[in-house]
């Protein structure tokens, strides 16, 4: 079975999400897809403006009416020594392979901005063996850029990458421990930031979320300014 893993913070979650995921779907022909809201994001400067519940609660809205996708409490709230522990990746993808058959593959799906600083994260080497990713493109992005943001020891030399800095990130990229599926053709123009300074303008979210995300929203006031 394959599986896809959607990591984030969906604060809030929104079209360009589920797009992502009903690529990865359909083209790597995936059995379900898991979105995992993060209570800690390590790799973030400022803390989610939703709190964790809110945030669990619209990603469950937003797929209520897909079969193959669901909701997870992977990454819920804990605390370690008295602090809550942050949510590093390679811990979520061993947490949930611990529930799963040892047939089964994992796929990390993730937005290239997001994968750009991926030598940065925690263990970023052992999560490359653990899981395949698949990254959404946008325009301007190449393959060599992809190669490039690699960690430092699965990262080609620049003279392999070099011919790839005007090729389009798309396809599929195979190096040893290291496999990416890129879709270069769901990229989508709304962001968690927008969607937050609209609700905070008083404009109108049909066009960026679920209808029923955004009377939770409405709802429990989320985003307004204080």
């Amino acid at each position: 079975m394959n599986i896809g893993v959607f990591g984030g913070t969906f604060d809030p979650i929104h079209r360009g999400h589920i797009a992502l995921a009903r690529a990865a779907l359909e083209r790597c022909e995936l059995s379900r897809v898991l979105f995992v809201p993060a209570n800690v994001p390590p790799h973030r400067k400022d803390l989610p403006a939703a709190n964790f519940v809110h945030r669990y609660t619209m990603v469950t809205l937003a797929t209520a009416n897909e079969k193959a996708f669901l909701s997870s409490l992977l990454e819920a709230p804990e605390e370690v020594a008295g602090k809550p522990r942050p949510n590093y990746t390679i811990d979520t993808i061993r947490r949930l392979k611990q529930q799963l058959k040892k047939d089964d593959k994992i796929f990390f799906l993730i937005g290239i901005d997001a994968f750009l600083p991926i030598a940065k994260w925690h263990q970023a080497e052992a999560l490359f063996k653990e899981c395949e990713f698949i990254v959404a493109s946008r325009p301007g992005h190449s393959l060599a850029d992809v190669a490039n943001a690699l960690p430092e020891t699965l990262r080609p030399s620049a003279v392999v990458t070099k011919p790839f800095a005007k090729q389009k990130a798309q396809g599929s990229m195979v190096l040893k421990g290291v496999t990416l599926h890129l879709l270069d053709d769901v990229n989508q123009t709304v962001s968690a930031t927008a969607i937050r300074q609209a609700v905070a303008a008083k404009r109108p979210l049909g066009k960026l979320v679920d209808p029923l995300v955004a009377e939770y929203i409405k709802k429990m006031e989320l985003y307004k300014k204080s």
